[in-house]
């Protein structure tokens, strides 16, 4: 289902007029990638992928959920017993923090509640929350490994 108009840059434009998404500007996800530019990161990703497969997923649910989907807005490399099982349970702090801040559907918080599996052992239960979760393990990879390709040369 694509639909004309649906853009990341706007989407995110919208969140951060509204909720606390600048503060993951602050935070550390992957190696120098901050939680934000992980997160459009994931957006673009996500967006293009179910285009190129012409997937009928809602774009604009996709681009939210993807865009919200690590909106824990804290630094879990910074030492802190809360941070330390991070992978496990920052989907549900995620999810908490989205829905505090914004209105959220039932496809967003599928989105962003399962989107660490299979860490988290229960899969996503609609077409977009797959897209999300594949391209947020693809988009974790290339921004662990593309810097230490980029200094060994």
């Amino acid at each position: 289902m694509t639909q004309p108009g649906c853009n990341v840059d706007e989407i995110l434009a919208a969140l951060e007029r509204t909720g606390r998404f600048e503060a993951e500007k602050n935070c550390v996800q992957h190696a120098s990638t901050s939680v934000y530019e992980h997160s459009v990161h994931v957006a673009r990703v996500s967006l293009k992928l179910s285009r190129k497969l012409h997937l009928p997923v809602k774009e604009r649910s996709l681009v939210r959920g993807a865009l919200l989907h690590d909106y824990f807005l804290y630094d879990w490399h910074v030492p802190d017993p809360s941070h330390r099982l991070h992978g496990f349970i920052h989907a549900k702090i995620a999810l908490k923090n989205a829905r505090t801040d914004f209105s959220l559907n039932p496809t967003e918080e599928n989105i962003i509640l399962r989107h660490m599996f299979p860490l988290n052992p229960i899969p996503p239960t609609c077409l977009e929350g797959w897209v999300v979760c594949i391209a947020d393990k693809y988009c974790a990879v290339e921004e662990v490994v593309r810097p230490r390709f980029r200094s060994s040369h």
